[in-house]
């Protein structure tokens, strides 16, 4: 295995810079012959970045697409184009040692010596290579290794890219269906706007974060979770709002499938993707968020534990007696807006449900520490929230790690405030770090 692996190459400076959660994974990274390989260097980058050991494996004709340097740079392994007397498909994806039971030509579960591999990713996966692993069929390194790992039951994820018109072909479905009886997890394309859209980088790293995620502790309980900003009109084209892209409520979302909870999410214009696995519900206005969540939270089937309320809703509106049906003229020299206030989700949540676990936002404007933590508590017990999480959405703030924060930031840092004025400070962290460690406190007080 060791001569597949560079432990001097530069790029390993990036391993584990996001997280920890791969460390110890090793990934055989296979590849065939899809347009969409072009994502192949950056999926590459992102599981190296969460701690992963990725090692690539490519076809022949996904070596016609993107050359194997640029597999090389971008793992820092050396990259397998063809099986040779080093027998690459069983170093990589059978055991080193394997117990036959006598007079039975079966594999003893008793396993003498860990794989190398700790998973087979095929990303991106054409139907031509599907059919071929469904069939028995081994005639490239890709198919080899996975003719390997299906006998060593290494797990197995494969992600499928081609024209929706092919994917829904039913004997593709089939083969799918033959290698899902046999314990092969596939993260099918997202079908919108009539395509089959590849699954993104994120998608590909949240799955296999997911994959092998130890604590389900969320498994069972139910979030609704409110993100992104809205948008109030004042004429048909224009509208009142702010920057928020939406992260905060994404790395929840991401962080809770993660952890095996269920998500729905009541979802602002914002500008972040929504993570695979959660139920989306599309707003824009603070109406629309009210009666979303109204209507959700009205359905008996679906009795939800924790309300996670990180969308930055307008505390006001334009009056709807003075909404400008049309376009209000570009040559009227002043302009006067009439602005009432709009329902507190908050509020409406706790009157609907005495029981659950309400986790609010304060975001403040270049507040001294006390001043934010006080007038976060304040809100706390004014609404009756479990716990209050207060920051700096500041443009121009900048954390105790001295650097920006804010609304669009990959980064936060925040004052976790529960009922008893408990204060818990989390310092400068990625945003689903900084959702894991709420998560968590959440799960003490619950």
């Amino acid at each position: 295995m060791e001569e597949f692996r560079s432990n001097n190459h530069p790029t390993k400076d990036i391993k584990g810079q996001k997280s920890g959660r791969l460390k110890g994974i090793t990934i055989c990274f296979c590849l065939t012959g899809s347009v969409s390989i072009m994502d192949s260097p950056h999926i590459a980058r992102d599981l190296i970045r969460h701690g992963a050991e990725v090692i690539t494996v490519m076809s022949k004709e996904s070596i016609r697409l993107i050359h194997p340097n640029l597999m090389e740079w971008s793992t820092g392994n050396s990259v397998i184009t063809e099986i040779t007397g080093k027998i690459e498909h069983i170093a990589l994806a059978g055991e080193s040692a394997r117990e036959v039971e006598k007079n039975k030509n079966i594999v003893s579960e008793q396993k003498s010596e860990k794989r190398s591999a700790d998973l087979i990713l095929i990303c991106p996966a054409t139907a031509n290579t599907i059919g071929k692993i469904a069939s028995g069929i081994s005639d490239t390194p890709v198919t080899a290794i996975t003719m390997v790992a299906l006998g060593s039951k290494t797990p197995i994820v494969i992600v499928p890219s081609m024209h929706l018109s092919m994917f829904q072909n039913p004997i593709v479905q089939k083969n799918i269906s033959i290698l899902e009886k046999l314990d092969v997890k596939f993260l099918n394309p997202r079908i919108e706007e009539n395509k089959a859209k590849i699954a993104t980088v994120e998608d590909v790293s949240s799955y296999i974060l997911n994959f092998f995620a130890k604590k389900k502790d969320l498994k069972g309980k139910k979030f609704l979770i409110t993100a992104g900003p809205s948008r109030e009109w004042i004429d048909n084209i224009r509208f009142l709002s702010n920057p928020s892209s939406g992260k905060t409520g994404m790395a929840f979302a991401k962080e809770i499938v993660e952890r095996g909870g269920e998500v729905t999410l009541i979802y602002g214009p914002g500008t972040e993707e929504t993570p695979i696995g959660t139920k989306i519900i599309h707003v824009n206005s603070a109406t629309d968020f009210s009666e979303a969540l109204k209507d959700t939270m009205a359905k008996k089937e679906k009795k939800y534990d924790v309300l996670i309320s990180t969308a930055a809703i307008a505390d006001f509106t334009i009056n709807p007696k003075e909404k400008i049906d049309g376009k209000i003229s570009s040559d009227k020299k002043d302009l006067q807006l009439n602005l009432v206030s709009t329902p507190k989700l908050i509020n409406l949540a706790r009157s609907l449900s005495e029981n659950l676990f309400i986790i609010a936002f304060k975001a403040e404007n270049n507040l001294e520490k006390e001043e934010l933590i006080e007038k976060a508590y304040s809100r706390l017990k004014s609404v009756n929230t479990n716990l209050i999480i207060a920051n700096n959405v500041s443009s121009n703030y900048v954390s105790s790690n001295n650097k920006k924060i804010g609304f669009s930031s990959d980064t936060n840092e925040v004052f976790v405030i529960d009922k008893d004025r408990n204060v818990t400070h989390l310092e400068l962290a990625s945003k689903q770090e900084i959702a894991s460690k709420i998560l968590d406190i959440m799960l003490k007080k619950i």
